[in-house]
Formats: structure tokens, sequence, C-alpha cells
């Protein structure tokens, strides 16, 4: 009973993660009404940094910062590169179709761990890259008019961002002992400040102070940063690796049925098809280590 009991909660958590981390790309675009990309990024994580370094210091853990360079290195792919051309591509394009496409980062991350981990693909990741590109492909349908191809170029690129850092983190787990709460409050930090350079120094629309803008904040900040990532720390503690993976299939998917219903953004026959491949992809892909190490148990 008492194994079960968390292990429901963290269920029960990983669902409401998934919704909350759905629905804010609904919020995210919405807010770019009021704010500019760079502008926008720089607040929600200057308040999300704010909020993890307060629910550290809760929990009686260091603030001791971790090796530099590595952290630099993830927060400068995964919270300024990633969020930066995110919201570039939210500017224009669709949220729906951006959170598709950001979230092709498995995909990213499995080349990008052969190059830098030594983690040679097998023939399931393979049959995986060739069905997200197959996919991908059918969503950008790049010969149809060119006017989201830039924000669904930028989406992409976004999603091989965030892939960068999430091996980049792989590879200082492997190398040292840091908490992923503690990792992820100082690359936050250290990509924050970029951002708000970039905020401060590139050209954008202007701010305005909206209840639609600072909702938007306060749904990214106590949500999506501080709530969300909470979340995630006890379903990676208390869950199977592959169930915590699934969270990445059902957030672009939910994503797109949740843009479709609000900002009726209507998928066409070319997205639906993609949208079919890429789901399908990341299911294999969740369950392909597993299956892989029945065969070679078997």
């Amino acid at each position: 009973m008492n194994t079960r009991h968390p292990t429901r909660l963290a269920v029960l958590g990983l669902a409401l993660l998934t919704l909350i981390w759905s629905s804010n790309w609904i919020v995210m675009k919405l807010a770019l009404a009021d704010a500019g990309p760079f502008t926008f990024a720089a607040l929600r994580n200057a308040g999300g940094v704010a909020l993890i370094f307060l629910v550290l210091r809760s929990r009686g853990q260091s603030l001791r910062p971790p090796p530099l360079q590595p952290t630099l290195a993830i927060g400068l792919s995964q919270t300024a590169a990633y969020q930066g051309l995110m919201l570039l591509a939210l500017v224009h394009g669709n949220a729906g179709k951006t959170a598709l496409l950001a979230y092709t980062m498995p995909f990213w991350a499995v080349g990008l761990a052969w190059l830098l981990l030594g983690t040679r693909p097998g023939r399931w990741q393979w049959l995986c890259i060739a069905l997200a590109a197959a996919g991908v492909t059918l969503v950008i349908a790049p010969w149809q008019a060119l006017g989201q191809l830039s924000s669904n170029l930028l989406a992409i690129a976004s999603g091989a961002c965030w892939a960068l850092g999430t091996v980049l983190a792989k590879r200082l787990f492997q190398r040292q002992t840091v908490g992923v709460l503690h990792l992820t409050a100082w690359q936050m930090l250290y990509g924050t400040v970029v951002l708000i350079v970039l905020a401060l120094t590139m050209p954008q629309p202007a701010l305005h102070w909206t209840p639609r803008l600072i909702g938007a904040l306060v749904y990214n900040i106590v949500l999506a940063s501080g709530l969300g990532w909470t979340l995630w720390v006890v379903a990676v503690r208390h869950l199977h690796a592959h169930v915590v993976s699934l969270n990445s299939l059902a957030i672009p998917m939910l994503s797109v049925l949740l843009a479709w219903w609000w900002l009726h953004e209507r998928p066409g026959i070319y997205e639906l098809v993609g949208i079919a491949l890429i789901a399908t992809a990341l299911l294999v892909l969740a369950f392909a280590p597993a299956q892989a190490q029945g065969e070679r148990s078997g």
C-alpha cells in the first residue's frame, strides 16, 4: 500500500502536468499579442527561476551552483535558444503546429546522444526517426504556400536546441551527482540572463500590461514552472521512465486538439496524417528500449 499511494499520486500529477503544459501553448500564443517573444520569455523565466529557487530553499537543498561550463551550455541551449526560437515561431505560427514540431525533440536527441554520448541508435530508433521525418514533412507541407515555413523551421530548430540541452544534461548526470531541480534552477538562471539581454537589445513590439498578459505570466510562473517542475520531479522519482516519456507524446497531441478547439486552428489532411505519423513514432520511441531489452534477454 505504501508504494502504491505515491505511485498513484505521481500518475495523477503527471496527468495534471500534461494538461498544464499542453494548455500553455495556447496561453503563450495569446500572450504574444501584448509582448514581444524575447520580452515574454524573459519575464516568464525570471519568475519561474525565482519560484524554483524558493522551492529549493524551502526543501533545505543547497543553492550552490553546479559546474559552470556544462550548466551554462545547457542553459544556452535548453532555455535561451529553445524558448527564444519557440516563441519566435509562435508569433506567426499556429500554436498546435508549433507545439508538435517543437516536440520532435526526442528524435533529435537520438542522433545527438549518438554523437555526444556514444549511444548508437537501434533499429527501432531508426524506424522512429524515419516515421517522424515523414510526419514532419507532411505537417510543414513545403510544396504548399510558404506563409508559415519560417515559423515551422523555427519550431523545429527549437526542438533541436531542446534536445541538445537534454543530452548535455544527461552527460552531466553521468559524470557528476547533480539534482534535477537544482540543475533546472541554475541552467534556467543562465538562460534567462541571455533572454533578458535579447529582450533589451532586439527590436520587438511594445509591451502592454493587459490582464491577458498578467494572467499568462501567472500561469507560466506558478503553474507551468513552479508546480510543473515539481510534478515532473515527482513523476521521474516514482514512475517508470517509459510512463514518464509518454508525457512527450500526450502534450503535443493535446495541444493540437486544444488549439483546434480554442483558436480554431483546424488541421488539414496533410497535417492530420503527419500528426498520426509523429504520434506513432513517439509512441514506439517511448517503448523501444523496453522492447529491445526484451529481445536481448530472450
